[in-house]
This record gives structure tokens, sequence and C-alpha cells, in this order.
């Protein structure tokens, strides 16, 4: 009896591993967004479909690291750093609403298609539209769900518009959800976040890292 738990526990976690790498290749090479889409969409094709292989969204996003590692590389962190300047303009454009920058720019997992996902905090519900038509910049209006923390989740306004020939995708959070990060889809702990502060100082070290690199060459 304990052999054959042991059995089907290595089965499950083989198949746990297949569907993390599928499902990374899915948001790498096929447009996927969404962790849950392509956990389903990797399990589809796998023909997988006990709930206990379905990997967390935390081990998706390590093997998508490793693809893209392995198979993108100096394009995939090109993309980056290119999300990562135009985010650091797009703080200081922010400046008065105490904007942070989110998601896969941030964390390192952004690729050529990636929007670069900005908070910004405010109580005025018509500030950043106003601001936007002040600019003179045609936004869409969209909403997202989001946990502000364990007992509060709401849908909030979202503003998605062009600029650098990039995507940037604006959501707007009450003024005192600066001071925790709303929770994570992924591992449901509060978001990574940056200031413009650390924004600079992490491209900053990023210089210091390639520079020492080359001159290691």
């Amino acid at each position: 009896m304990h052999h054959a738990r042991q059995h089907a526990e290595t089965r499950t976690r083989e198949r746990r591993h297949r569907l993390a790498h599928e499902a990374a290749r899915l948001m790498a090479e096929g447009g996927f967004r969404d962790y849950h889409q392509a956990k389903l969409k990797a399990a589809e094709r796998l023909g997988i479909h006990d709930d206990a292989s379905l990997p967390r969204n935390r081990e998706i996003e390590d093997a998508l690291r490793e693809y893209q590692r392995l198979f993108v590389g100096q394009s995939q962190q090109q993309a980056v750093r290119v999300r990562r300047d135009a985010a650091l303009r797009a703080l200081e454009f922010f400046a008065g609403f105490s904007p942070r920058l989110v998601g896969s720019v941030l964390d390192g997992t952004a690729d050529a298609n990636s929007p670069v996902h900005l908070q910004l905090y405010t109580d005025d519900a018509d500030a950043v539209p106003r601001f936007l038509e002040e600019h003179r910049i045609p936004a869409d209006a969209r909403a997202r769900h989001l946990r502000l923390d364990r007992e509060r989740s709401d849908d909030f306004p979202v503003w998605v518009f062009s600029a650098e020939e990039l995507t940037f995708d604006v959501t707007v959070l009450p003024h005192d959800a600066l001071r925790q990060a709303p929770l994570s889809g992924v591992d449901e702990r509060p978001m990574k976040r940056a200031s413009l502060a650390q924004l600079r100082q992490l491209l900053a070290d990023e210089e210091i890292v390639g520079y020492e690199l080359n001159a290691s060459r």
C-alpha cells in the first residue's frame, strides 16, 4: 500500500511538472497572459484532467523564467529593459498619483507582447481620466477585480493606452491601498511593486551587473 501511494505521488509530481512547463511554453509562445487559462489549456493538450496534477501559479512562473532563459534569452531581456525604461518615464509622468510599477515588467518575465502595468493611487475617481484627457492621451476604460487584502476585494477602473509603441495598463486604486499592495493572483501574497526611486535603483543595479559581466569577458 505504501509503495502504491509513493508511486501515485511520483506520477502526480511528474504531471505537475509537465503541466507547468507546457503552460509556461503557452505563455511564452502562444500569447497567454493568464496563468489559469494557460494551465487549463496545457491540461487539455496533455490530456491530464485530475485537479491534483494542476500546478500552482508560482510553479508556472518558475517554469516560464526557465523557458525564457533557455529559449529566448537576449531578446526577452531586451524587451524587459525597453519596458522598464518606458516605465521609468511613465512613473515620472504620473508622479502626482504615487505610481507603482507592477507585473511582468517588474518581475522580469515580460516579453515583446507584454504591456507595462502600473498602479495609481487616488480617491478622486475622475482624476486619472481627466489627467489623461488634459494631456491628449486617448485611453480605453476597463475594470479589474483585485483583492486588497484577505477581507476586501472589488472591481477597480483600468485605463489602457499606447505610448512609445508600447501598451500601458493603468489600474486606479484608493489612496489607502498604498499601505499594502493588493494580493497577487499568482500566490495570494502582496504584489511586488516599485516606486520611481526603486525602479531607478533597479536599473542602476542592472547597469553595474552588465558592466561587470562585460569587463570579465
